[in-house]
């Protein structure tokens, strides 16, 4: 089976192909010819995924899942949510997110956050959704240097380490990507 991952986040594929089987052939975007930006419009993670899935169905044909994901920090009422990835701005870093975030928290004792990643996925003229999520906390600094975007300042309940001091396996299990790619592949099992 070959599938279109649509996003252009090398860390995304890599997690993404390192917890499918092997009879799941996955593309990205530059394998099929897309590289004009996807506008993520929506005001909602299912919205996000939506948009993206469809327009390499619609634009191109293939069968295809996208993400979308967010982290919810409680004292922040869910922000920085839909817009984690540009949450310092539109050309913002990994790390100018991060300092963004730290600062927003700075004095807050109160550091509850989840991560919620949604995928909706695009087959046979179907729509799907599947959810993941992963409650725990931000960190008061980075610690790690593993993974990308928040991962060195979000611990996960249960654990001592960040997602940046993991390894991919552990982090591809417990995530909150791990756990959305785990139904979606459950799913394709199913169809096979």
């Amino acid at each position: 089976m070959k599938i279109v991952f649509a996003t252009n986040n090398k860390h995304k594929v890599k997690e993404i192909k390192d917890l499918l089987p092997s009879g799941i052939e996955v593309m990205t975007l530059n394998e099929i010819g897309c590289i004009e930006e996807i506008e993520e419009t929506a005001t909602t993670l299912e919205g996000n995924a939506k948009i993206k899935s469809d327009h390499v169905k619609d634009g191109y044909g293939y069968d295809c899942f996208a993400d979308d994901t967010g982290l919810e920090v409680e004292a922040l009422g869910g922000e920085p949510g839909v817009y984690s990835a540009r949450y310092a701005g539109e050309n913002a870093t990994f790390k100018d997110n991060v300092n963004k975030l730290l600062n927003a928290l700075d004095g807050e004792s109160n550091r509850k956050a989840r991560f919620r990643t949604v995928i909706s996925l695009n087959i046979d003229g179907n729509q799907e959704y599947f959810e993941g999520v992963c409650e725990g906390a931000i960190e008061l600094s980075p610690k790690g240097t593993q993974g990308f975007g928040y991962d060195p300042i979000f611990r996960p309940i249960g654990y001592d380490l960040t997602f940046a001091e993991m390894d991919l396996s552990t982090k591809g299990r417990i995530s909150h990507r791990g756990k959305a790619v785990q139904k979606l592949v459950e799913f394709l099992r199913n169809k096979a």
